[in-house]
């Protein structure tokens, strides 16, 4: 893995989320040309919703891997040590609990539809897999604030 200026690593998150933002701007530049020379390109929000899927997925897990999200330290800059550990283990806790219950909705939505075969209108992307990915993600985002949390409460933040 490599490691870009600002000493973040670049690893196959980085690569799919930068695969789906290209595959979003190729199929968009196409769909534009496609609609000035009267040859529209028929799906291509379709593919670009899906592309949008694994780049706000991966943004979001490298975002946390990296301790990438915005924070306000307008408190804990002002509290102890010891405070300081208890509130970052208390934000990691709380971030974690909303990941889980997006993963709980969308596991819910996956267990009621799963033998649906629901699928895009036009180019019949199924909708499993898609789900699958943001199931996968939500857990993933959940699990690495509860390791956070976990840091914070032994002082290794």
């Amino acid at each position: 893995m490599e490691r870009n200026s600002g000493g973040q690593t670049r690893g196959p998150l980085f690569y799919i989320g930068a695969g789906g933002l290209v595959l979003a701007m190729a199929v968009e530049a196409l769909a534009v040309l496609g609609r000035h020379a009267g040859i529209p390109l028929l799906g291509a929000m379709e593919i670009i919703q899906a592309s949008i899927l694994l780049m706000a997925s991966t943004a979001m897990l490298s975002a946390t891997l990296n301790k990438g999200h915005a924070t306000v330290t307008l408190l804990t800059t002002r509290v102890g040590e010891r405070a300081r550990g208890y509130l970052h283990a208390f934000a990691n806790l709380m971030s974690a609990l909303f990941f889980v219950g997006l993963a709980t909705g969308v596991l819910w939505l996956a267990v009621e539809a799963w033998n649906d075969h629901e699928q895009s209108e036009l180019l019949h992307i199924p909708f499993r897999p898609l789900r699958i990915v943001s199931l996968i993600a939500a857990v993933a985002i959940a699990l690495v604030f509860l390791r956070d949390m976990g840091r914070s409460l032994r002082g290794r933040a």
